[in-house]
């Protein structure tokens, strides 16, 4: 019999592998993106309590981020130097094919002891696509292609012989050997997205076995939880939510607010217009018109994902209750990024975490249940 109880919030935290960290802004950032400074980082994130990392996904610079590193080879690099954490590799469908996808991902499965995800990233920005001749879709259209993306994924991660007609790719017997692991607790590897729209809401009751989403007010994180929720008792499954987090934890509010304030002084204007042009592609372009970045304001793209809204900047105290309370409304996973990953990393391991477990103790949250009627 399944447990009532819902389990712990798990934590993540944001790979710096693009340059210029995670605000857009001339305020300092003991960030760094080079391989160094990001396996030190994973390493501190996997002692202090943290389940998972993220790399990003960027073929050219923009927003900020002149420089960036590819995110297969940089999370092959992370898991190579680490025991615990698990990495999720975004990647790009129509860029990326998903049979290759597919045997990279159950490479990496194996040699790291099941400790691989996979994003699926629908895609942004045009102009990655327009460089590299690929296809550049409507905005639905997108998340159609990722939907065959994971469906080819899961495919050729339980099946031999696979084969797949679609509207973007046609497989053929493909047989991958060695298949990923296969775990108690997770039968192949996990498939996280993000979108925020009605067309990513259909996919991830669909296929995903999570969904991100940007910060946002709690009513409308609440909306989209129930959506995604009802599309996927609809296929009877089950997904689990991430929220995106900026987090500036100090001894007090008013150093915290300080901090953000300073932040948002020094944004690089230039950089966020030309940001917010380019995710015109994203949420405006949807056919409802909603979705990532649809309602951001200029001071919430300091930080891309909206990590300002989701408001953990405080004290210690109150951001674990924060956090407990987005568990109670059942978010999964916190996905966090800081200004100084390696200060403010451990701070928050050492600091937050045992807090948010201790409400957990007290105060147990129950598991997300979702009416049809």
């Amino acid at each position: 019999m399944k447990s009532k109880f819902a389990s712990p919030m798990r934590f993540a935290h944001w790979v710096p592998n693009v340059s210029g960290g995670l605000v857009v802004s001339k305020h300092p950032q003991r960030t760094d993106w080079s391989l160094d400074y990001n396996i030190k980082l994973a390493k501190i994130a996997e002692e202090v309590g943290f389940d998972y990392a993220l790399t990003q996904i960027r073929f050219m610079g923009n927003y900020g981020a002149e420089y960036q590193h590819d995110s297969l080879m940089f999370s092959a690099a992370l898991l190579a130097c680490t025991e615990r954490i698990n990495i999720i590799t975004a990647i790009l469908p129509g860029i990326f094919h998903p049979g290759v996808i597919a045997k990279h991902g159950a490479t990496a499965d194996q040699i790291f002891n099941g400790r691989w995800s996979i994003h699926v990233a629908s895609g942004w920005y045009r102009k990655e696509f327009d460089a590299l001749g690929v296809e550049w879709l409507e905005h639905d259209e997108r998340y159609v292609r990722s939907q065959e993306f994971v469906e080819i994924l899961r495919g050729a991660w339980t099946t031999d012989n696979f084969s797949y007609e679609g509207k973007y790719w046609n497989i053929k017997d493909y047989t991958l050997k060695p298949k990923p692991l296969a775990l108690p607790d997770r039968p192949m590897p996990e498939v996280f997205q993000g979108g925020n729209s009605a067309a990513a809401q259909r996919m991830a009751g669909a296929v995903s076995d999570w969904y991100f989403m940007n910060g946002d007010t709690l009513d409308g994180i609440k909306q989209q939880m129930t959506n995604v929720t009802k599309r996927a008792q609809s296929h009877d499954r089950r997904v689990k939510f991430g929220l995106n987090a900026f987090v500036i934890a100090r001894e007090t509010e008013a150093e915290a607010q300080a901090e953000l304030e300073r932040i948002i002084a020094a944004a690089d204007n230039v950089a966020i217009s030309g940001f917010k042009e380019n995710v015109k592609e994203a949420g405006k372009s949807s056919k409802e018109g909603k979705g990532m970045w649809a309602n951001s304001t200029e001071r919430d793209l300091v930080q891309y994902n909206d990590g300002f809204k989701t408001k953990l900047i405080g004290t210690p105290e109150q951001i674990a209750e924060r956090i407990h309370k987005f568990r109670k409304m059942g978010v999964d996973l916190i996905l966090c990024g800081f200004l100084h990953f390696h200060e403010e990393t451990r701070f928050f391991g050492e600091r937050v975490i045992p807090l948010v477990r201790e409400l957990e103790r007290a105060d147990p949250p129950k598991r997300l249940e979702v009416s049809l009627q």
